[in-house]
């Protein structure tokens, strides 16, 4: 989708947007407000309120079917791990993609808006039996499966329901991603899949083969990271990958139908990433896959994807509101801001980097970098490192940082017993919100007050329904919708 013209270039002064960090829609006007989804970010702020995620959602439809376009034989699953709602499975059902879940929360989410069962693709390695039960008798489609344990489990699980469940097998390939430690997830030395250089995946093969009256093994699975950048990673997986399909057919006489290379591809949270664009990624994974089958003699699978990362991130920006700003002088400049690790925990897990920019006002011509922190009681709490600002940032103003649609909030938490940020859709004018803030009464709906319990004391206040008011960071409300009171912006409330 191409960004709307004259907004960037109009506003004097002001840097133009990156066209691959920021949504598909954002522009910025001439008095250097940001506009999302053909809303403006001060009038997103006063009626949302802040901390608040923002998601483009023709920018999430348009990618989702680009993918679509790349992958036409295929299977695109879009891995909801990265950020799942009810809203979010029913754009995917639209949009005609198919489903990954990893744990039995995702599968009722996509159970709750009725997605089609036959495209739903369950992840995890280490699934309750509960969850294979539930999982088996909503139909899922196809069962990864991680472990012999669970190959056993799952072998149970559907003799009992009297059916023949389909499985992909997942497969370490041994390749190193150039990713952080946390999301490389292909060499030998991890909790996922069976090794292909000890024999276990091969084992793993005879196992399912074993229960083919329950369980039909229909093809392989591998993931080797997160936030790449080029396909070498993967070249080198479907190599080891068809290597094995050749394998299982000289060893079992059977070619397996289906080839699943996962995720991982990156997106760009600063001007300095370079992502792959998806027609040539489809093109390079193609063209890899049926290289490595014509040598090895196989028909070519059916090739399945599992974007994430690359389908929803880009389209999502967090609005915040800055509280203070403190110079130390000759050491750094922080500028504080309403949310936080709680709902960005990715700086401080694997040391992630962002950008961010003043977008209620086009602020002074000078810049100065500074660290742009959250609210919580934890000296690690980083929203972004070295990020430069207009110098005359302020308490008050409104400041985004992009790229946060994927793991903010489906890893947000409650720290410090803080409310975690609303998601509102963004879309021609039109905002609504899909998943609500958090209130205190949410919050102390779970804690179970055994003294209260036994003298009749300590009842918390709030039934839960409603829009129960609570006071939030910066002096606003929040309110059980997603929106705030009005107050005036900047003053610190408790």
């Amino acid at each position: 989708m191409s960004r709307p013209s004259g907004g960037a270039a109009s506003a004097p002064g002001r840097a133009p947007l990156e066209e691959q960090v920021w949504p598909a829609t954002a522009a910025l006007d001439e008095d250097g407000v940001l506009r999302v989804g053909g809303l403006r970010a001060d009038e997103l702020a006063e009626r949302f309120g802040t901390p608040a995620f923002f998601l483009d959602e023709d920018d999430f439809r348009a990618r989702a079917r680009a993918w679509q376009a790349g992958f036409p034989d295929g299977d695109v699953y879009y891995a909801g791990k990265a950020f799942l709602c009810r809203a979010v499975a029913r754009w995917v059902a639209d949009e005609g993609l198919s489903l990954d879940v990893c744990t039995g929360g995702e599968l009722a989410v996509a159970a709750s808006v009725a997605f089609p069962p036959s495209r739903l693709l369950f992840h995890g390695n280490n699934k309750s039996v509960e969850e294979l039960r539930r999982a088996v008798a909503y139909g899922v489609g196809r069962v990864v499966v991680d472990s012999f344990a669970e190959i056993d489990r799952l072998a149970e699980v559907a003799r009992a329901a009297g059916v023949r469940q389909r499985v992909l097998i997942r497969v370490t390939p041994g390749v190193e991603a150039h990713t952080h430690e946390y999301i490389s997830t292909g060499q030998e030395d991890q909790k996922f899949g069976f090794s292909l250089a000890s024999g276990a995946a091969m084992a793993a093969v005879g196992r399912v083969r074993q229960c083919a009256d329950v369980l039909e093994l229909v093809g392989l699975h591998a993931h080797i990271g997160s936030q790449i950048f080029d396909t070498a990673g993967f070249g080198l997986a479907a190599h080891r990958m068809v290597g094995l399909l050749a394998a299982v057919r000289d060893e079992h006489g059977v070619e397996l139908p289906e080839l699943d290379l996962g995720g991982g591809l990156g997106i760009a949270y600063t001007g300095e990433d370079a992502p792959l664009a998806v027609p040539d990624v489809a093109e390079r994974l193609h063209t890899i896959v049926g290289k490595e089958c014509a040598g090895a003699g196989l028909a070519v699978p059916r090739l399945a994807v599992e974007p994430g990362r690359a389908l929803v991130g880009p389209t999502t920006i967090t609005l915040y509101r800055v509280g203070t700003v403190k110079e130390l002088p000759g050491l750094r400049t922080y500028v504080s801001v309403d949310g936080g690790m709680s709902d960005n925990i990715r700086t401080a897990l694997y040391d992630a980097r962002y950008t961010a920019r003043l977008v209620s006002r086009p602020g002074s011509a000078e810049h100065h970098v500074v660290t742009l922190v959250g609210r919580h009681c934890e000296s690690g709490d980083v929203v972004a490192h070295d990020v430069p600002l207009p110098a005359d940032v302020a308490p008050g103003d409104l400041v985004a940082v992009p790229a946060t649609g994927a793991y903010h909030r489906s890893m947000a938490s409650n720290y410090n017993h803080v409310g975690r940020p609303p998601v509102v859709a963004v879309r021609a004018g039109a905002a609504r919100v899909i998943v609500r803030r958090e209130t205190e009464d949410d919050l102390l709906r779970l804690d179970v007050d055994d003294l209260g319990a036994s003298t009749g004391t300590g009842t918390p206040t709030g039934t839960g329904t409603g829009t129960t008011v609570v006071h939030g960071a910066a002096g606003q409300s929040a309110r059980a919708d997603g929106g705030h009171e009005s107050s005036k912006p900047g003053e610190a409330g408790r």
